[in-house]
């Protein structure tokens, strides 16, 4: 297949570690890998030749327009997640002046990370996201509406990923799996309530499995273009119970964690809960339409049950007595 010029923002990410990983080993594209701090970058960007490392900021996204008008495909994983400011100018403001930037008539395809926390249940923009959403989440809220608007938004492919795990030795772990890792312990306490929600998740792996899927067999046109990353989603119960068979830890007995028992649980520890926050918890169901793993077109899906999560987050099981 023919080498295409690909443009990679947020290489030095979670995501970005899996995707250029994946791109230098399984294919011979040329990677143009945009990262603010190339010290960052624990891949081996220099496996084979065609690996450009460009150190720069999306704020200053303009000093490489001259290079996005030669580019066959982009990948936008870039994310901020500081103060308000930054949040929205590289989140917003420069992910669409780069879109702007690359030339329709050269450009085959864009790949734009968003994040499933700004759809509702039918796929559609849930208007809370918008309204009350942290700044990351409203930030991608506001960057989407503003896609279609957009001279190359007929190749653009937005990719929604649900609750995000990865991360190991060599690559920097996902907010989620860090978590995971840090607060497994808390499964002693969880274990005896039940918890009317339910979710999805992917692995970074899974996600750059998706994006050379897609990068090798193009979406046609008439092709749905905004595609929800995620295995089927699973009830919080569901979650306790495997991660307790997974621990080894007996379930005796569940309490309902109602919202009237949660709200008297802040009110006693005095936590402060933000808007979105309590929306959530009340939302409680985020689970969406179709969702897609490298299963959905018969490729192996490399975490497919939350025993996979815990294991591949760090959490290793405690031996039976």
């Amino acid at each position: 297949m023919t080498s295409k010029r690909i443009f990679v923002t947020g290489a030095s990410g979670c995501v970005g570690h899996y995707l250029v990983e994946t791109l230098i080993q399984e294919t011979n594209h040329d990677l143009f890998l945009l990262v603010r701090n190339p010290g960052k970058l624990r891949i081996d960007y220099e496996a084979r030749p065609g690996i450009t490392v460009l150190q720069g900021d999306m704020r200053e996204i303009e000093q490489f327009s001259d290079l996005l008008k030669t580019m066959d495909c982009a990948i936008l994983a870039a994310t901020a997640w500081g103060g308000p400011q930054e949040v929205f100018d590289v989140n917003v403001v420069k992910t669409i002046r780069l879109l702007n930037l690359l030339d329709p008539e050269v450009c085959e395809q864009v790949f734009y990370f968003s994040t499933a926390s700004i759809l509702d249940r039918q796929n559609q923009l849930l208007k809370e996201a918008g309204d009350i959403g942290t700044d990351y989440v409203r930030s991608k809220y506001v960057c989407f509406r503003q896609l279609s608007k957009l001279a190359i938004a007929p190749k653009i492919v937005t990719l929604f990923p649900t609750l995000l795990l990865g991360g190991d030795a060599q690559k920097p772990y996902s907010h989620i799996s860090e978590g995971i890792a840090k607060e497994s312990k808390w499964i002693n306490l969880l274990r005896f309530f039940s918890i009317d929600g339910s979710f999805h998740y992917i692995h970074a792996k899974d996600i750059a499995q998706l994006v050379w899927y897609f990068l090798e067999h193009p979406l046609l046109e008439d092709e749905p273009h905004e595609l929800v990353l995620g295995n089927p989603a699973i009830t919080a119960d569901q979650a306790i119970e495997e991660a307790c068979a997974y621990l080894n830890k007996p379930i005796y007995f569940r309490i309902p964690l109602t919202q009237r028992l949660l709200d008297l649980i802040f009110a006693i520890l005095r936590i402060k809960v933000e808007a979105w926050d309590r929306f959530a918890m009340k939302y409680r169901h985020f689970i969406h339409q179709n969702p897609i793993t490298p299963g959905s077109f018969g490729m192996p899906t490399y975490c497919s049950t939350f025993a996979d999560v815990l294991k591949l987050s760090g959490v290793m099981p405690r031996k039976k007595r």
